[in-house]
């Protein structure tokens, strides 16, 4: 499996796995720019902002901890720009969703506000 194969099966179980868990997925893939905002759902009358990452062995880490400081800026940034862009009036949280398949296991963490904006 390829990279973007793998980043879309990867994105297709956070969707299932979070389904599960009565959260209401109402976009995938959002683009602002250069960047993109992976899910936005809702659950509790909040704005759930996921970041997905997948990856094929934790050999050089776990897959969340690819989510820098950086790539936490990027998401902060589109996921202002989604809340002003639909007249959003939700509290925002920022989630992760960390993801290993290979053909041993598939694995999956669900990391309720692993980040926050910094103001």
């Amino acid at each position: 499996m390829n990279n973007a194969d793998l980043g879309t099966f990867g994105e297709q179980l956070a969707c299932d796995f979070i389904r599960k868990k009565n959260y209401q997925i109402i976009d995938r893939n959002y683009r602002f720019k250069k960047n993109e905002i992976d899910i936005v759902a809702k659950k509790d009358n909040k704005l759930i902002i996921i970041e997905v990452k997948t990856r094929q062995t934790s050999e050089i880490g776990e897959p969340w901890q690819a989510v820098s400081k950086q790539k936490q800026k990027q998401v902060i940034k589109v996921a202002n720009h989604y809340v002003q862009n639909n007249n959003i009036e939700l509290e925002t949280r920022f989630d992760i969703i960390s993801i290993i398949h290979n053909s041993f296991r598939t694995e999956l963490i669900h990391i309720e506000e692993a980040f926050y904006p910094r103001w």
